[in-house]
């Protein structure tokens, strides 16, 4: 995408977890009307279709398997190739290392890759404090979201959870592979000129008020670690 020259209409939104790239993926897709897609989404839909794709992913995952790079290829450009993909997509937390990204390249040009950056100290924190409720799904947070009862939720009154890889520990863990597996690739997408870095600390307004300056084109209001580099 070149500055000033409109909105990217094909973008990758990469992160680590508890960067918020999820949420501020699906409010961007929803109001310019693109496709937003996550491959943990992507591949539940694939096996509720019941397509032959769909089949060979229900088993890897049923078995307990990461599916293979070429089948999750294959279910990301089939869903890329239907006509509501046309006016834009944004790919969430896909591809996740550099042979994805290079096959990716095969059957989708981007446009913009935007790499959230966060203080890795705030990831856990916000992900650790993360509380569900098993029964209905609502997410709390301990310090910014609480329940009105201490441990229980507001709407079935069940006792809240905590995510195993939600524990700090398991965070902890969860970012150091993010580190490892995707430093290639965003020295790959710098290369290309795609790379835009956007700082995700902050409300999720003032986030989403960062994304929309840089998509649409307009320079960042403070240069972000990835674009110092």
């Amino acid at each position: 995408m070149t500055p000033g020259h409109g909105p990217a209409r094909h973008i990758v939104f990469l992160g680590p977890p508890g960067a918020g790239k999820g949420t501020q993926a699906a409010e961007l897709a929803r109001e310019l009307g693109f496709l937003h897609l996550s491959t943990g989404d992507l591949l539940r839909a694939a096996v509720t279709e019941g397509n032959e794709l769909g089949r060979a992913a229900d088993g890897h995952m049923r078995a307990g398997r990461l599916v293979p790079d070429d089948l999750v290829l294959a279910i990301v450009r089939e869903r890329l190739a239907r006509p509501d993909a046309a006016r834009g997509f944004i790919l969430d937390g896909f591809p996740r290392n550099l042979a994805q990204a290079r096959a990716l390249e095969a059957f989708a040009t981007l446009e913009l890759v935007v790499s959230f950056e966060i203080d890795p100290r705030l990831v856990v924190q916000r992900l650790s404090g993360r509380r569900i409720c098993p029964t209905c799904g609502t997410v709390y947070h301990l310090d910014s979201r609480p329940p009105r009862v201490a441990g229980r939720c507001d709407r079935d009154g069940s006792e809240l959870v905590q995510r195993p890889d939600d524990r700090a520990e398991a965070v902890e863990v969860r970012l150091k592979v993010y580190a490892e597996q995707t430093a290639p690739l965003l020295e790959h997408y710098r290369r290309l000129g795609l790379l835009r870095g956007v700082d995700a600390a902050g409300t999720p307004s003032e986030v989403s008020a960062r994304l929309r300056r840089l998509v649409a084109g307009a320079a960042p209001e403070a240069r972000s670690p990835t674009e110092r580099l």
